[in-house]
């Protein structure tokens, strides 16, 4: 992963609060870990974060200078 700022100027801002920004991909970016498109960026700004998943979801992870990315794909 090269550039945060560069694959968020692509996504749309959906939520942000004090653990996490939350970001829609609506033109099919492809994720960085498998290449597939994604259909949720998570920028987890804690080094502790607790997520709730309201549907079964694959889940990529990587780590951008410390901050942990969770890229989501939902189930068909």
């Amino acid at each position: 992963m090269d550039d945060l700022d560069q694959l968020v100027s692509s996504l749309t801002p959906r939520e942000e609060n004090d653990e996490i920004k939350l970001y829609q991909n609506t033109v099919s970016v492809a994720c960085p870990v498998c290449e597939n498109p994604f259909d949720d960026l998570v920028v987890c700004k804690n080094e502790e974060t607790s997520l709730e998943q309201i549907e079964p979801l694959d889940i990529c992870v990587t780590v951008y200078e410390g901050s942990p990315l969770l890229f989501t794909h939902k189930h068909s």
